[in-house]
């Protein structure tokens, strides 16, 4: 901003207070410097005159001979003045570095040495390089600020644009985009499958120092502490990536352990501790190999409206990566379009990811496209406040441990896309809380592994939930799966008995299933609500290990099927069967029924194999159903041994059996119960002893029963 040379022009002293003032840059001038009398000097005549123009386009023409090294200069603006590209900058003599337009701004018409640097207190902005909107690409204006050691933040103040892709190694540097757009188009083309080429791609170094050993013992569950050949290849405060290898005949990337860790203690010649408790135990012999990485650190990207370019895996375009980087943290970034995921990380430890969202992306059929975030590797990260519409997945963590996921939302996910997934590559220590959106857990397939451990899922709600796979002490609690005509009808709700904790859930479909054995907890199902379709199957094939039901109803039953051997155990639960419903079918070897109300519908036991019935507690059998029969059992091979104590029994109409036995072998004992109305059919040739006593017969009638004898006892009973 030039000053005319007028008696009416305000005192430099005045003048030179108000444009610093103006210009935020008081702090950038040197105390004491004055500024040139009279109207701005063409070239100043004293050092420590602080000059005054109007754009980058007048320094540059500025005739810099007389200039004394350490001359200082306020530019009003980069091409007009108050356009934003205020800055201070001073006048080094000797400098040769390359004119950036920026920090470094040469003379227009000289190759000799002397330039132009900006002062700055670490901030940056965009419009110093002269970007004032997204007219033109930006990308060397990125590069020199990111790469620039002095700048710890760097500001947008316009939208911008982006056409190439940049990997920097660079830490301790934020970078805010203000909410302004981001725009990509024609951006240069990316390489095949490579969801790292973003525009803003971080990546620390891997250095070439390895160790790589078998391990001398086993390494237990949930241990810092890791056995290595020579303990002074590490020190304190180093990072290493941890890797073991794959797990012998499993799939080729089924590994127990990738992370990138700290190393905290030596604690003895042979052995060193991580920051890091291991999730899953390591067997003896195993090989883990260690590689000392250089992470990037504290580097974080905020708040952009970023616009996706092409459809596909090479046009296409997305914001952020980050590989081998500790601290780093994303926020703010709404997305539109984008391929790749919005937010990718592999090898990251300790990170937040929040207040992002992703519309529409190109595509949600190709593999690990059509993400808002991916972790891989990755360790005590947290995703909050998040949404997507119309994606593949919000989130998806893979072969990563101790991370939240907190108050995330994903709609739009008819067209087979989850918001909400982990691979199966041994996640462990996982919490969703307060979130929306289809779930599945580690079900990427047998190449990784198909498993995880305690993974913790509460206040969910969504149209289909599965957790079918090798997941070991899932807990579930207050998740709601509610049908949902434009994508899964049935509302299906899936668990692995293997550890499951299901509690205060609601579902129209409820199913255990069992893909491992590795829990020492049990599977229980407790206070939930269901509502299966007709000839669900409650219990899968598969299912050997116990499954216990507590205080859970089950309304419109009608030919549920518990086909598994293993015991199940139902407590104080209220089965409701639909009109004329089929009993329940019952492979389990063991079935205990301890109080609880069961409804128009009932129990026959399948006799595929050999069986035990027991109930007790005061279990409540009424109504009526299609077998005419509240308990009784097939025509299957196996024996079948029945208990029942304490049992309260009413029948609807004369033909209904309280207990049907007909068919194979069977010992059956039944006392202290009540039996009121239909019938009691115990048929002769089916029974290899009886104990019925104690019991109370109210209006019921025998249309089978055996001859007392050494094997069978009926009297004792009161019959009214």
């Amino acid at each position: 901003m030039s000053v005319p040379a007028s008696s009416a022009a305000p005192t430099s002293a005045s003048s030179r207070r108000n444009l610093l003032r103006a210009s935020g840059l008081a702090g950038l001038v040197v105390a004491g410097s004055a500024v040139a009398t009279g109207p701005a000097q063409a070239a100043p005549d004293r050092t420590g005159n602080v000059l005054r123009l109007d754009t980058v386009t007048a320094l540059r023409a500025l005739n810099t001979k007389p200039l004394t090294d350490g001359t200082q200069v306020i530019v009003a603006g980069y091409r007009t003045p108050g356009d934003g590209g205020t800055m201070a900058l001073h006048w080094d003599k000797k400098s040769t570095a390359p004119h950036n337009g920026g920090t470094v701004i040469a003379p227009a018409t000289t190759t000799k040495p002397g330039r132009w640097h900006q002062l700055h207190t670490g901030t940056l902005d965009f419009r110093t390089f002269g970007h004032l909107d997204a007219g033109t690409p930006a990308d060397n204006a990125l590069d020199a600020m990111v790469n620039d050691p002095a700048v710890h933040r760097i500001e947008a103040h316009t939208d911008l644009l982006f056409t190439e892709r940049h990997l920097f190694d660079r830490s301790n540097i934020e970078l805010d985009f203000g909410g302004h757009h981001i725009r990509t188009e024609n951006i240069e083309k990316n390489t095949h499958d490579n969801p790292f080429g973003a525009v803003l791609s971080f990546r620390g170094t891997v250095t070439d120092t390895t160790v790589r050993h078998p391990l001398s013992g086993k390494v237990i569950e949930l241990t810092d502490n890791f056995p290595v050949p020579d303990a002074k290849a590490f020190a304190v405060g180093q990072w290493w990536a941890a890797q073991v290898d794959p797990v012998a005949g499993g799939g080729g990337d089924e590994r127990e352990l990738q992370k990138l860790v700290e190393i905290t203690e030596i604690i003895d010649a042979g052995h060193i501790r991580i920051g890091y408790l291991n999730g899953w135990e390591l067997a003896e012999g195993r090989t883990l190999t260690w590689t000392r990485v250089e992470p990037v650190r504290n580097t974080h990207i905020r708040n952009m409206l970023f616009e996706g370019a092409g459809p596909d895996e090479y046009t296409g375009s997305h914001p952020v990566s980050f590989e081998y980087a500790v601290g780093c943290d994303v926020s703010g970034i709404h997305a539109t379009g984008t391929f790749w995921p919005v937010v990718m990380r592999r090898w990251c430890t300790r990170f937040r990811t929040e207040d992002c969202s992703l519309k529409n992306p190109p595509t949600v059929e190709y593999g690990g496209a059509g993400y808002l975030t991916q972790q891989i590797y990755c360790l005590y990260g947290r995703v909050a406040d998040c949404t997507t519409s119309n994606v593949r997945h919000l989130n998806d963590l893979t072969a990563s441990a101790y991370c939240t996921v907190v108050n995330c939302h994903g709609d739009g996910d008819d067209a087979g896309g989850n918001p909400f997934t982990t691979h199966g590559q041994y996640e462990h220590d996982l919490l969703f809380d307060g979130n929306s959106g289809l779930m599945d857990i580690a079900n990427s397939g047998s190449q990784w592994g198909i498993s995880a451990k305690r993974i913790t899922v509460r206040r969910h709600v969504c149209s289909w939930f599965t957790a079918n796979t090798k997941i070991t002490d899932l807990t579930l609690e207050d998740i709601t799966v509610i049908a949902r005509p434009t994508f899964d009808q049935a509302g299906t709700l899936t668990v692995n008995a293997d550890g499951a904790q299901v509690r205060g859930c609601t579902a129209k479909t409820f199913a255990v299933a069992q893909r491992s054995a590795r829990s020492g907890r049990p599977t229980t199902i407790s206070d939930c609500t269901f509502e299966p379709p007709a000839g669900a199957v409650l219990v899968q094939t598969p299912v050997t290990a116990p499954v216990h039901f507590v205080r859970c109803t089950f309304k419109g039953v009608d030919g549920a099927v518990l086909r598994g051997a293993g015991p199940v155990h139902f407590t104080d639960c209220t089965l409701t069967g639909a009109e004329n419903a089929a009993p329940l079918s019952v492979g389990s070897a063991d079935l205990r029924i301890d109080g609880g109300t069961y409804d128009n519908t009932g129990i026959e036991l399948s006799g595929v194999r050999d069986q035990r019935i027991t109930v007790t507690g005061g279990a409540r059998f009424t109504g009526s159903n299609k077998a005419e029969a509240l308990l009784g059992r097939a025509a299957g091979p196996g024996g079948t041994t029945w208990d029942i104590t304490g049992l309260s029994s009413r029948a609807t109409g004369a033909g209904t059996a309280h207990i049907r036995i007909a068919d194979g072998t069977n010992h059956y004992a039944a006392t202290g119960s009540r039996f009121t109305g239909g019938t009691l059919h115990l048929a002769p040739d089916a029974l290899a002893s009886v104990l019925h006593t104690a019991c109370v017969e109210d209006g019921t009638r025998h249309s089978a029963m055996p001859p007392a004898g050494d094997t069978v006892r009926t009297d004792g009973n009161l019959v009214l």
